[in-house]
């Protein structure tokens, strides 16, 4: 298989884009390392599933803007699977604000989950995976991220910074064999938009040239690709998965 033999980390594993990511990277044959923090109900049937039908997983907890907690978690997961090939940073939360309203509290908490929990996570893993000379590194951002949206400034403003992570780190990790891309997810059918009435997802379809909302498994797919021995020549880039959206 693909990736037979490899080990991926999926952070926000148990999540519904989290989900699908484990799952298409354990059909190739990845052993699987689930982050979670609060799902810890949904990692477990998520492990119990990968090791039932496809190949190795385990299931790890950390809050991941919380640096000792990352630490403690990357050394447990190197500790079992031996090795770390593939981090794929996916853990992230959202929410819909007008900007006068939005408390420094709101601020700190979206830069400290969808931010710093990625510098966190990142760095953490590099002290294994800089040794090897070889590696893969996926940043989950988000087409708000580029465009901007409105009442999501700071969710937007975090999913932008991850951007601009992924292209300066992909140019500083080149020499090491080390290829960091992005993928900026468009309106998807997950639970973060169960906010959206029927009247709100009919307008984002007809601004959508493929007239209709992604699928987690759309990103999977994105993610598999960018980790494959197609993907090789490619570093630093950000690929929006979104119908045309952008």
């Amino acid at each position: 298989m693909m990736l037979n033999g490899k080990v991926a980390i999926v952070t926000g594993g148990a999540g519904d884009i989290g989900r699908e990511i484990c799952i298409e990277l354990a059909k190739e044959g990845a052993s699987i390392a689930i982050h979670y923090n609060n799902s810890y109900e949904q990692a477990v049937k998520l492990k119990e599933y990968i090791k039932s039908n496809f190949s190795y997983a385990e299931i790890f907890k950390a809050d991941v803007s919380d640096r000792r907690q990352v630490d403690d978690m990357i050394d447990n997961i190197y500790n079992k699977f031996g090795r770390i090939d593939y981090l794929i940073n996916n853990a992230g939360i959202a929410q819909i604000k007008p900007f006068i309203e939005i408390t420094e509290e709101d601020w700190d908490r979206m830069m400290n989950v969808n931010l710093k929990g990625l510098f966190n996570c990142t760095q953490s893993v590099l002290r294994y995976m800089l040794p090897q000379k070889h590696g893969s590194i996926i940043n989950i951002s988000s087409i708000w991220g580029i465009s901007g949206a409105s009442c999501e400034v700071h969710y937007s403003a975090s999913k932008g910074g991850i951007i601009a992570f992924t292209k300066s780190l992909a140019k500083e990790l080149g020499p090491s064999k080390i290829r960091v891309n992005c993928i900026a997810p468009g309106v998807i059918d997950t639970k973060m938009n169960d906010i959206l009435n029927a009247e709100d997802k009919n307008h984002l379809i007809e601004d959508i040239p493929l007239m209709s909302i992604g699928k987690p498994q759309d990103v999977a797919n994105a993610v598999l690709f960018l980790l494959s021995d197609k993907a090789n020549f490619i570093t630093g880039q950000v690929i929006t998965v979104d119908g045309g959206f952008i």
